[in-house]
């Protein structure tokens, strides 16, 4: 199984926004900053800082234009945004950044329950959110939720979902990443599912956005690696929840992801210490306890033990 794995992984951080929008107490604009440039300090080169989405919907990300003016830049780090419209896509383009995100669900009934949409409006929305953003020579990354299962319609098809990516991909979207929303996907589930969208789609337009709810998050993104998929999502020290699941952890924690790669000898270009470092300013900022477990447990390896020295029989 572990013949094939690749040389490097390209992780995308979505905790300023997929983990913070889910905060109830107001975070404020600072804070957000404070963890942004930490994450740039950790050497993450993809970053989602926020969502230009109405402040009724999301009051947490209000502020989204100041965060994107005012966060860190450095050469090679690529700044991205959720635009649920054309109105939101301006307010990205005004903010100075570098790529957009779509969105929507592979449930019809989760769709219109997150976007007041059908699936069918929310393709046509994209359509002229992605032509706008392509001629204004931004790249446009498209995410689809509940691929492996909706906390209404339960059970989802995933050839739902592949048609979904493909019409996404066909608009202009260079990258599709699929998402466990809420955490119920096992191994053998996310191999097929993986295999289904692998024998259709590039292996680098794809990317996996594993929740770990149930605690299964890491075992499918070895399953992703071993078939190839590159790109993964996570959120520092697991920042971030399932809504449909309170109290469970959501976001697969970007510290143990790291950790995983690199002890398999897989390249990444973050300095864990540091993430771990920005794991702790999350913790801060939000003013609670994170779940990451190499945030709770630190990155350093245990040393090897010497072997126990024979015992003397008392006989």
């Amino acid at each position: 199984m572990l013949d094939r794995l690749p040389r490097r992984v390209s992780v995308v951080e979505v905790s300023p926004r997929d983990g913070l929008q889910n905060e109830s107490a107001p975070i404020d604009t600072e804070g957000k900053l404070r963890l942004v440039n930490a994450l740039v300090q950790s050497g993450l080169k993809r970053i989602e800082l926020t969502s230009f989405v109405s402040p009724r919907w999301i009051p947490q990300l209000a502020d989204a234009e100041e965060i994107a003016r005012r966060a860190e830049r450095r050469d090679g780090v690529v700044f991205s945004a959720l635009c649920p419209n054309s109105k939101g896509l301006e307010r990205a383009i005004a903010a100075g950044l570098d790529e957009v995100a779509v969105f929507l669900s592979s449930s019809e009934t989760h769709n219109k329950r997150n976007t007041n949409k059908s699936i069918k409006t929310s393709l046509e929305t994209f359509a002229e959110v992605i032509e706008m953003a392509l001629s204004e020579k931004l790249r446009v990354r498209a995410y689809i939720s509940t691929v492996w299962g909706c906390p209404y319609e339960g059970e989802t098809d995933p050839a739902r979902a592949l048609a979904i990516a493909e019409e996404l991909l066909g608009l202009g979207c260079y990258q599709v990443s699929l998402g466990d929303t809420i955490g119920v996907g096992t191994p053998l589930q996310t191999r097929r599912i993986c295999e289904l969208f692998l024998s259709h789609v590039p292996q680098e337009k794809l990317a996996l956005h594993l929740h770990d709810t149930r605690g299964t998050a890491l075992a499918n993104a070895l399953i992703g690696l071993e078939l190839g998929i590159t790109t993964f999502d996570a959120s520092v020290a697991g920042l971030g929840g399932c809504p449909y699941a309170p109290g469970a952890a959501g976001n697969l924690a970007t510290e143990d992801l790291v950790y995983m790669l690199h002890g398999m000898g897989i390249d990444t270009d973050i300095d864990l210490e540091r993430l771990i470092e920005a794991g702790r300013v999350a913790e801060y900022v939000v003013g609670r306890r994170l779940p990451g477990k190499v945030h709770q447990a630190g990155g350093q390896r245990p040393r090897t033990l010497a072997p126990p020295k024979p015992t003397t029989d008392p006989s």
